[in-house]
């Protein structure tokens, strides 16, 4: 008699978490994780991806039941781009508005905190985020950089001063434009919903929800740019850090409280600057690592499982990983030797990983079969293993090879007790 939706889905969500607890499920987990490739799949551009939501959705439900995996993909990837439109996003370039329609979405490195603006910053951040920063990040918002000292608002000169704000012909397109991103932004997370509600229905758990950043990757991505926060490790390390220990508590409960939101336990947390091409061992320790580590232990702490998507080659971190609890998180790898990984940490954490890119691109059904193979043997043995792309599955995946990672799994991962 075949299985209920319901069963499936618990079933699924068991074969997650024995995983995760170092222990040996029925079957190697098979969640890989996507961003545009089942809307290439299904025929869809880039710019489709993210303008045609009910199109995307369509896509990622049916290759998730065509391939038949253990969880959903999150439509996040897919986001909204009206919202990004709309709000005249400058750190990020968008397919068919800054893009051609056929070309993933880019990140622009901006620096837009100077090193001379730390003890600005530090005095009223707020004032420096509402003036300086939200102009820098979001073209709706060019209107602020006039906009009088926020201290100034309070009392009777709010009287003058908010009044003078608003009568401007650019804060009117602003709010326009905002309105249009908020309901930009109702109709995707309609869809969003729509999709992860008939997933779930179907015995499908979605993989994750809420998502999280290193402090030191939101210094180095979004305020001070990449060469910024690498200077800044030289010639200003007490400021850095600071900065660092503000932005922890807000990273943390922001995805504390979007995971209990959505009732989903996981969160995705990528890792940009911190791998071993970035900075040396010493330095990790002292600009990276104190403040991931705290991240991830809240969120642990919290009853929810942190999934850092360790970027790069994470080899030379593996010692700092062992002192992450057993059996609580899960660590995606992406170039880091995964079998190295086993040996030294693998009573730990929960290793996810590492299938190249390469392979998935121009690799063939053989070569795939073969090294995921070797990756159940290897890294599966004992439990706390679930199979995944080095980058999740690239947007230029060959299908058979997709395919061929799918079956494999299903037919070799399973432990035989």
């Amino acid at each position: 008699m075949p299985k209920t939706p319901e069963e499936l889905f618990k079933e699924r969500e068991q074969r997650w978490n024995d995983a995760v607890a170092i222990m040996e499920p029925d079957r190697v987990p098979l969640c890989p994780f996507v961003n545009f490739w089942p809307a290439r799949y299904k025929g869809l551009s880039f710019k489709e991806a993210m303008f045609d939501h009910a199109r995307a959705a369509k896509a990622f439900k049916e290759t998730v039941l065509e391939f038949d995996w253990d969880m959903a993909p999150s439509m996040l990837p897919m986001f909204s781009g009206n919202v990004f439109k709309f709000l005249k996003l400058k750190i990020l370039k968008i397919p068919g508005l800054d893009l051609p329609d056929n070309v993933n979405f880019q990140a622009v490195e901006i620096e837009h905190m100077k090193a001379q603006d730390y003890p600005e910053f530090f005095a009223n951040p707020a004032d420096f985020i509402i003036r300086k920063y939200l102009p820098s990040v979001f073209g709706i918002f060019e209107f602020l950089r006039a906009v009088p000292e926020i201290n100034s608002f309070m009392g009777l000169g709010g009287v003058l001063t908010i009044p003078m704000t608003a009568v401007s012909p650019d804060f009117a397109q602003a709010m326009e434009d905002l309105r249009k991103a908020g309901e930009a932004l109702m109709q995707w997370m309609g869809v969003q919903m729509g999709y992860e509600t008939e997933m779930k229905s179907l015995g499908y758990p979605i993989q994750v929800n809420a998502f999280a950043q290193a402090p030191f990757d939101i210094v180095s991505d979004y305020v001070r740019g990449m060469r910024g926060a690498m200077l800044d490790m030289y010639r200003n390390p007490e400021e850095l850090k600071h900065l660092i220990r503000l932005i922890e508590p807000y990273q943390a409960q922001a995805a504390i409280s979007m995971a209990k939101m959505y009732g989903n336990p996981r969160v995705f947390i990528p890792l940009h600057r911190g791998a071993g091409g970035f900075m040396n061992n010493d330095q990790f320790a002292e600009f990276y690592w104190p403040s991931l580590k705290k991240l991830l232990l809240d969120i642990v702490s919290a009853g929810l499982q942190p999934m850092p998507f360790f970027e790069g080659d994470y080899t030379p971190r593996l010692d700092f990983l062992k002192e992450l609890p057993k059996g609580k998180i899960i660590a995606w790898l992406d170039k880091a030797d995964i079998f190295k990984a086993k040996e030294e940490i693998g009573d730990r954490l929960c290793l996810k990983g590492n299938i190249p890119a390469s392979l998935y691109v121009a690799g063939t059904p053989a070569q795939m079969e073969e090294y995921c193979k070797r990756l159940i043997d290897v890294v599966g043995e004992g439990g706390g293993f679930m199979i995944e792309g080095a980058l999740g599955v690239p947007d230029e995946a060959r299908p058979e090879n997709v395919k061929v990672m799918t079956e494999v799994t299903k037919k070799y991962g399973v432990y035989r007790k």
